[in-house]
């Protein structure tokens, strides 16, 4: 990838609270968010994390030959990808159906008694209230949207380095701006920091953000207005018809 063999020798700052990677499909924009997280050994959200995960062979690689400089090091935050959301819904649905199972066997069991009942159920029943109190009903009762927003506000722990691929994938644009104001919230009142890789100019929009646009075979910083995801989604819903003649 060119805008990565561009980096070599090369430092990008990503100090800022929030910092989008921006680019056409293939520019590389979603491979050095990989090995970023393959680098900092983030948690993944998903149903293998990045450190063991065979398809991100070529994160793994360019990882080994970065250098991450930290002006606070944390463990906190997570790694997610749009894709890896029913993985991890699954997972978790999986996790609730075999802590229930165990609690109804050990209530049908007449052959122990109720102290030994009691306190054989009380890690399953922990571990159901857990999942309860962070996901309410369970992920797969509600919208793809309702559950992916359910899961990020879930997981948002204080000071925590959270790595975004294409977020906005499962959301309408109403989700969009509920998530740009949880990123805002956990911004102003856990001091976390997010990096982002988006193809969406809803969520290029947050104020303040840095943004690295990943076209022309390099890594530059730009403004939001030069963005041409911007600038082509302004200029096809003020003029539809412009674009539509041609089809």
């Amino acid at each position: 990838m060119p805008a990565i063999q561009a980096l070599a020798g090369e430092s990008i700052d990503m100090t800022a609270p929030v910092t989008f990677f921006v680019g056409e499909n293939g520019s590389g924009k979603s491979t050095l968010l990989e090995a970023v997280a393959v680098a900092a050994k983030s948690i993944t959200v998903g149903s293998v994390q990045a450190v063991a995960d065979s398809t991100l062979a070529a994160a793994h690689q360019l990882a080994r030959e970065m250098r991450l400089v930290w002006s606070r090091r944390t463990h906190r935050g997570f790694y997610m990808r749009a894709e890896d959301f029913f993985g991890y819904a699954k997972a978790m649905q999986d996790s609730r159906d075999e802590f229930q199972a165990q609690v109804n066997a050990l209530q049908s069991d007449e052959s122990i008694s109720e102290m030994a009942r009691g306190f054989a159920l009380m890690p399953h029943a922990g571990q159901l209230q857990a999942l309860e109190q962070s996901y309410g009903e369970g992920l797969d009762t509600r919208s793809h949207g309702e559950a992916f927003l359910a899961l990020f506000q879930a997981r948002l722990a204080p000071d925590g380095l959270f790595l975004l691929d294409e977020p906005e994938a499962p959301l309408s644009p109403r989700r969009q701006i509920a998530l740009l104001a949880m990123i805002k919230d956990a911004v102003e009142t856990r001091d976390a920091q997010f990096i982002i890789a988006t193809h969406s100019p809803i969520l290029m929009a947050y104020p303040g953000a840095v943004i690295y646009s990943f076209d022309e075979g390099a890594v530059k910083q730009v403004d939001y207005k030069q963005i041409d995801h911007v600038v082509i989604t302004r200029d096809f819903l003020n003029h539809p018809e412009l674009f539509l003649r041609h089809l």
